[in-house]
């Protein structure tokens, strides 16, 4: 079943359930109808916002969103669904957010950290007339201009801050103020893997149009959804909107290499992650991203990560 809910509906929903704290937190309940589970909610000072989610889905969710302003938010995500983990972090920038439907799909477990800034605030805080960095220009669009949005796996440093924030050790005044560090230190580690010159993500790239490079980062999400059975080269240039040669051109400019090796990567990584969580074997990790032959894929996970992808699984279960 699918159950398909304005933004204001999917809100209300939630409110109902609004318990109010003493502090400056609030905790809802999901609604029975949809799963189980918490959102916190900390309003940290005027422009800064915390959400922690903690859900278990028991039916498939549509949300419609209509065109809206959007400040600069960034969600991190651990979400697991029929036995598969995936940790991964969204950045939207600040402008124009388009008419859109989210959807979440049942038997779906997700722990998310998401942060809300004004963008006066960022401005403030990076002090961007004196420090300024090209990714601003992405970061700060104006309200009538669509926002710049990335997705990324997290690395290591990511998944460590998120857990502290998780499991805060404090409360009160202190609490806030542990919160805010750690929002910005992730603030300051997304930037980082931004900036990398092996990802080379569109916020640093030149060369080609504003919309080229959404088109080719949205292609790029296109193949990590889909990385068990990837478009052929044809059918993603249709579906991002450019031609095969335009996209060629584009991930090796925006992504440093082809769309084949930006596919293989892809792999690689989300087998990672698979045999970090413990839930499946080399062979269903393999399979599950599009590997068909095990000597292949433990051939090139030893070339991406030094190590054997059986060893790797034993010494992340040890």
């Amino acid at each position: 079943m699918t159950i398909t809910l304005s933004q204001s509906e999917y809100w209300e929903l939630w409110q109902s359930t609004e318990n109010a704290q003493a502090d400056i937190s609030k905790t809802y309940q999901l609604p029975v109808q949809l799963g189980q589970g918490l959102w916190q909610e900390y309003n940290l000072r005027d422009g800064l916002n915390l959400g922690i989610e903690n859900i278990c889905l028991k039916e498939n969710i549509c949300v419609k969103q209509g065109p809206r302003e959007h400040p600069i938010e960034y969600i991190f995500e651990q979400v697991c669904c029929r036995g598969k983990t995936e940790y991964r972090y969204t950045l939207c920038g600040s402008g124009l957010a388009p008419k859109e439907i989210y959807t979440r799909y049942r038997e779906t477990a997700i722990t998310g950290v998401n942060v809300h800034i004004d963008p006066a605030l960022f401005k403030a805080w990076f002090g961007v007339e004196d420090n300024y960095l090209p990714c601003f220009d992405q970061l700060l669009r104006s309200p009538d201009t669509k926002y710049y949005e990335v997705t990324r796996p997290q690395n290591a440093a990511m998944q460590m801050t998120v857990q502290q924030i998780l499991q805060c050790p404090f409360t009160g005044v202190t609490r806030c103020l542990y919160f805010e560090s750690k929002m910005w230190e992730l603030m300051v580690l997304i930037l980082e893997d931004l900036s990398q010159e092996k990802t080379a993500i569109p916020l640093f790239a030149c060369g080609l149009k504003e919309d080229d490079i959404e088109r080719i980062h949205y292609g790029g999400k296109i193949l990590r959804e889909h990385l068990q059975n990837p478009p052929s080269l044809i059918e993603l240039a249709r579906a991002v909107g450019i031609n095969d040669h335009k996209l060629k051109i584009g991930f090796r400019q925006v992504f440093k290499t082809t769309v084949f090796g930006y596919l293989h990567d892809q792999r690689l990584e989300r087998s990672r992650q698979l045999l970090a969580a413990g839930e499946m074997t080399v062979a269903e990790a393999a399979a599950a991203v599009g590997f068909a032959n095990r000597g292949h894929f433990a051939a090139a996970f030893r070339r991406k990560f030094g190590i054997n992808p059986g060893l790797y699984a034993r010494q992340k279960r040890s």
